[in-house]
């Protein structure tokens, strides 16, 4: 293992193209040992795609991870494309990749909105899951989106005030809504410079946050995304925002009112009390729904999977499932 903790980065050993539904196409990967416990990772976003840093949580030695870009995101086709593209579909599309792979259950690991779908999906399809390990686990309701686009909480209130300036002042008690409608539009001449400031604001905003109290300031990352990024941003944001504007469509029932159904399989969730991007009270009311799940506090990492701390604590829950069947606590089923 490097010195950070992680597993040495490794290329996928297959790679599909898989149709679905209405025109998608999703990129799905295959890494790690071919006969190892199977895994799969769902990114967060929604809309951000998977990233090699995901997989290197896992034992290549003792894992066979499937990483799946979701509707929209990442290199799946038509990126950025909200047509057709609803959690409902994103759970039809998991049953899909699992009967194309031939996987009867795996191991559910999801990160922000990916721990959310990742307990969308073990509602769904319960028999299907075997454990969840949920990183940053985010509530898509009214309050949590609410907060985010606001800073109701006032969590960096100069950092919102750059974030805000993008929209006319009339507009700014609304910031999701004005930003779905600016990320949404298609110029007839090909000038997408609209989008792209709408996708700088969104992501300076977002990394304000992202990097916890500790290490946040009020300035801006000085690393700011080049021309092809900014437009992979303005694809993600553009999915995001049509998720966010439905609540996920895990609203009708809540979602934490689904958690019922969920199976009494290994349940570990990761959340750093500094997260102030999914407040630490998300992981609380998930953890208070499903007695049977542990709930682990990482300090200082914000809202960051590569910060040490989480890092650590990943690589740390899946070498002890690996060893054990379960996450530290309660024994296998």
């Amino acid at each position: 293992m490097l010195p950070t903790g992680l597993y040495p980065e490794s290329p996928p050993w297959r790679t599909h193209a898989l149709e679905v539904p209405h025109g998608h196409v999703l990129h799905v990967e295959e890494g790690g040992n071919p006969e190892g416990i199977c895994a799969v990772v769902l990114h967060g976003g929604p809309g951000s795609g998977s990233s090699p840093l995901l997989r290197r949580f896992f034992d290549p030695a003792r894992y066979r991870v499937i990483s799946i870009d979701q509707r929209g995101a990442g290199r799946s086709q038509p990126r950025g494309a909200t047509a057709h593209n609803r959690t409902a579909d994103l759970l039809d599309d998991l049953h899909r990749v699992r009967e194309q792979l031939g996987v009867p259950r795996w191991l559910v690991v999801g990160g922000s909105w990916g721990a959310t779908l990742a307990l969308a999906h073990a509602a769904f399809e319960p028999q299907a899951v075997a454990a969840l390990l949920l990183r940053a686990v985010f509530l898509p309701n009214a309050e949590e989106i609410g907060a985010f686009f606001q800073d109701s909480a006032g969590r960096a209130p100069a950092a919102w005030a750059r974030f805000a300036s993008v929209a006319p002042a009339g507009e700014r008690g609304d910031m999701l809504g004005f930003l779905a409608r600016g990320l949404q539009q298609v110029p007839a001449d090909g000038d997408a410079a609209l989008p792209r400031q709408l996708a700088l604001a969104w992501w300076r905003w977002e990394q304000s946050l992202a990097r916890g109290a500790d290490a946040a300031t009020s300035e801006p990352p000085t690393a700011e995304p080049d021309r092809n990024t900014l437009d992979a941003l303005v694809d993600r944001y553009r999915v995001q925002s049509h998720y966010l504007l439905h609540r996920c469509w895990l609203d009708s029932p809540p979602l934490l009112d689904r958690l019922a159904a969920l199976p009494r399989v290994p349940t570990l969730l990761l959340h750093s009390r500094d997260d102030r991007i999914c407040p630490p009270r998300c992981a609380q009311a998930v953890q208070d729904r499903m007695a049977h799940s542990q709930l682990q506090w990482v300090d200082g990492a914000g809202h960051d999977p590569a910060h040490p701390a989480m890092a650590s604590a990943m690589v740390a829950a899946l070498d002890g499932y690996a060893r054990h069947g379960h996450f530290g606590n309660a024994p296998a089923p």
